[in-house]
């Protein structure tokens, strides 16, 4: 139960800025340098959704969500408390998903999402990059 009325934890919620989720981006990070993968910028506010990878010569943007926030249907487990809030919560939070990658998309962008869970094998994830990158590349020539 929580200590505080809902107005208060609202406005305490709100308060609280989101620096993304830096292990998941760190990791992804670190195995691109590996890869010899460059050419992209982290975390770009100028884009809707502010992608954590964005590939600007490819016009691909790339998200790392984890895999409660963003109601991943492999790995989503509802909470068993406070459920009407937590399924409005991820409800709205794919739903903002969603119009993003579509605002993303009406900007010529590709979107390319990575679940949390597929993080655990990174060579995979680097090559679904790779190949969406090559394709961008190759959609790009004359």
């Amino acid at each position: 139960m929580d200590t505080v009325d809902r107005k208060t934890r609202s406005r305490i919620m709100a308060s609280v800025k989101s620096k993304g989720n830096r292990s998941t981006e760190r990791r992804l990070r670190s195995a691109l340098m590996r890869h010899g993968i460059s050419g992209w910028r982290m975390n770009v506010k100028e884009l809707p959704g502010s992608p954590d990878f964005v590939f600007d010569a490819a016009m691909v943007a790339v998200f790392v969500d984890g895999c409660f926030w963003h109601g991943c249907p492999r790995c989503y487990r509802r909470p068993s408390t406070s459920r009407a809030y937590w399924d409005a919560k991820v409800q709205r939070n794919m739903a903002r998903d969603t119009k993003k990658r579509a605002m993303l998309r009406r900007q010529g962008w590709s979107a390319l999402r990575i679940w949390e869970h597929q993080l655990v094998d990174l060579d995979k994830v680097v090559a679904r990059i790779q190949a969406k990158l090559a394709s961008k590349y190759a959609d790009q020539t004359p």
